[in-house]
C-alpha cells in the first residue's frame, strides 16, 4: 500500500463519520466508497472496516436489510426536531425549489442567447457582406440605366401580339400532336414490329427510307400539312412487302 493510500486509509473512519452526520441518511457500503472514493481515493476494503469499526465504537447505526447492511449516523444526537420546525423546513424547500427554477430558466434564456450571438456575424465580416451588397446594388442601377437607355423597347401591344400568337401556335401543335399519336397508335395495333422500329431514327428524314417508305413517316407528314382534307394512306414498305392502307382526317 503506497503512503497516499496509507494515510487516506487512517483517516477513512472521520472522513466516513462526517460524512455521514452530514447527510444524515442510510448508506450501503457501496454508497460510502463510491461517494468517496474520487475525493478521498479511500479503497473499499478501508471503507468496510471504517464503517464496522464506527458501528462498533457505537458512533453510527447499523442495521441488515436482506443481505445487505446499512449504515447511518446515530440519531440520538441530533436535537429532536417540533412539527413547527418541520413545516419551516418544507416552506423553506418550497422557496428554494423556486429559486433553483428560476435560476435555471435565466440560464436557458442566457444560453439561447449565447447561442444567437455565437452564430451572428462578427463586425469584420459584416462590414465585408455591406461591401458586397453595395457592389451587388451598383451593377444593377447600371444594368437599369443600360435598359431605360435602350431604344429597341418592346410595346405592350406587341408583347400581347406574341403571347396571342405562341398560344395560338401551341394549341394547334397540341392538336396535330395528339392527331399524330392517334394514328400512329392505331397503325402500330396491326404492325408487326415494335413501336421503336415503326419509328424510323432521327436524322432519316428527308430520305423516307432509301429502300422504302415509312408508315410513320406518312402520318405525320399528312398530319404537319397545313390544309385539311380527307385523304387515304398508302404505305408500302418494300423492303417486308406490306401494304397499309387507311383513311385519316387531317
Amino acid at each position: 500500500m503506497s503512503k497516499g493510500r496509507a494515510e487516506s486509509a487512517a483517516g477513512a473512519p472521520g472522513i466516513i463519520l462526517r460524512y455521514l452526520q452530514e447527510q444524515n441518511r442510510p448508506y450501503s457500503a457501496q454508497d460510502v466508497f463510491g461517494n468517496l472514493q474520487r475525493e478521498h481515493g479511500l479503497g473499499k476494503a478501508a471503507v468496510v472496516k471504517a464503517l464496522e469499526q464506527l458501528a462498533q465504537q457505537g458512533k453510527i447505526k447499523e442495521k441488515m436489510y436482506g443481505k445487505q447492511k446499512i449504515y447511518f449516523a446515530d440519531q440520538d444526537q441530533f436535537d429532536t426536531v417540533s412539527d413547527a420546525d418541520l413545516q419551516g423546513l418544507d416552506a423553506k424547500i418550497v422557496t428554494l425549489t423556486a429559486k433553483v427554477q428560476s435560476l435555471q430558466q435565466g440560464c436557458r434564456y442566457m444560453e439561447a442567447e449565447l447561442k444567437e450571438l455565437t452564430s451572428a456575424l462578427t463586425t469584420p465580416e459584416m462590414q465585408k457582406e455591406i461591401q458586397e451588397l453595395k457592389k451587388e446594388c451598383a451593377g444593377y442601377r447600371e444594368r437599369l440605366k443600360n435598359i431605360k437607355a435602350a431604344t429597341n423597347h418592346v410595346t405592350p401591344e406587341e408583347k400581347e401580339q406574341v403571347y396571342r400568337e405562341r398560344q395560338k401556335y401551341c394549341k394547334e401543335w397540341r392538336k396535330r400532336k395528339r392527331m399524330a399519336t392517334e394514328l400512329s397508335d392505331a397503325i402500330l395495333e396491326g404492325y408487326p414490329k415494335s413501336k421503336k422500329q415503326f419509328f424510323p431514327g432521327e436524322g432519316h428524314e428527308p430520305e423516307y427510307r432509301a429502300q422504302g417508305v415509312s408508315p410513320a413517316w406518312m402520318v405525320v407528314m399528312l398530319v404537319s400539312s397545313s390544309r385539311f382534307q380527307l385523304l387515304e394512306l398508302n404505305a408500302y414498305n418494300n423492303a417486308e412487302g406490306r401494304h397499309l392502307a387507311m383513311f385519316i382526317v387531317i
